[in-house]
């Protein structure tokens, strides 16, 4: 299933995607917040009469960074050996169609494709055997990243966790096993053109790893978003640019390249 969030008529709600065809996608409204056990209320509203949101409000993102060997490697970097993670705030989450807003402070922003894992309820300590309990879902992102600030600063807080800098949707896919998730095509265009191209079987580090070694050291809530990393050929952004993260069995997020104002 499909988990939308949306607004419609100043309300906000979420809603099952039903249909196939872009055109002719609908919403059935879900009675409630779709981490607990929900019905479907069967009043559907066309997707072209709705403002999509970003499909969840994490508390935190947990990012994992060099975690597709090509990707350390184009940036100069050693392929480490365990997990390496990082957190973006929740105020950097923007949803499907919203600006990117290309901070001041920087002069190289740059796109990074990444499957999302959205969690579904609150856990600590998770064995690796209960890894597919605790999964709502999975979603695109865009671990957008002001590269200069990450090289001159060091600490990331700045580089990956300005406003507007962590895109998520368009939509949450619960439908995905965890082995179906791990080798899923993933690819980034700007402006209609290739940048990045590989699967989720490339991770040096599998979902399941990430899972384990977040939850060793803090609790997650319903919601919550996992980055998984991002493969080769990232690239800089400038104003302007339309960018689309694509993931197979899950859709298309479509963000534009704004000038901060």
């Amino acid at each position: 299933m499909r988990i939308a969030r949306f607004s419609i008529d100043g309300n906000v709600a979420f809603g099952a995607v039903e249909g196939e065809q872009p055109d002719q996608l609908v919403l059935d409204i879900i009675k409630g917040i779709p981490f607990t056990d929900f019905e479907l209320s069967g009043t559907k509203v066309p997707l072209s009469k709705v403002r999509l949101l970003p499909p969840v409000l994490p508390s935190k993102i947990i990012a994992y960074g060099r975690n597709y060997a090509e990707h350390a490697r184009e940036l100069g970097n050693e392929v480490p050996d365990a997990p390496f993670a990082f957190l973006k705030p929740s105020t950097s989450v923007i949803g499907p169609g919203d600006d990117i807003q290309y901070p001041a402070f920087s002069t190289e922003v740059h796109h990074e494709a990444e499957l999302a894992v959205v969690i579904g309820r609150l856990c600590r300590e998770v064995p690796r055997e209960r890894v597919q309990d605790v999964i709502f879902g999975y979603t695109c992102a865009n671990d957008i990243t002001a590269r200069d600030i990450q090289r001159s600063e060091k600490q990331w807080a700045r580089a990956k966790g300005f406003d507007t800098a962590c895109p998520l949707g368009p939509w949450v896919e619960t439908g995905l096993d965890l082995a179906t998730a791990s080798d899923l095509t993933l690819q980034l265009t700007v402006n209609g053109a290739q940048r990045q191209l590989g699967r989720t079987g490339e991770m040096i580090h599998s979902i399941a790893d990430l899972i384990v070694h977040i939850t060793e050291a803090m609790t997650l809530l319903p919601g919550d978003v996992i980055l998984t990393g991002t493969p080769a050929g990232v690239g800089p952004l400038t104003v302007g640019d339309e960018v689309a993260v694509s993931i197979e069995g899950i859709g298309t997020l479509t963000n534009k390249v704004v000038k901060r104002g």
